[in-house]
């Protein structure tokens, strides 16, 4: 099974968000704060897909 391969100004992006996260500073786009580790990787993806960086597709289960 292949991993999944994310460029490294994508990994990067998504350091800072969890960075955010953990000092408690990250916030939803309807200004609630995150609280949900789950929610804050899916923040730093989708930031990351909006800047073009290259992320993986999401694998079909």
């Amino acid at each position: 099974m292949a991993t999944k391969k994310y460029s490294t100004k994508a990994s990067e992006k998504i350091g800072k968000v969890m960075h955010e996260f953990k000092e408690g500073e990250l916030k939803s786009s309807s200004a609630d704060k995150v609280t949900d580790k789950k929610q804050a990787i899916a923040i730093g993806i989708s930031e990351a897909k909006e800047e073009g960086l290259k992320v993986p597709k999401k694998t079909k289960k």
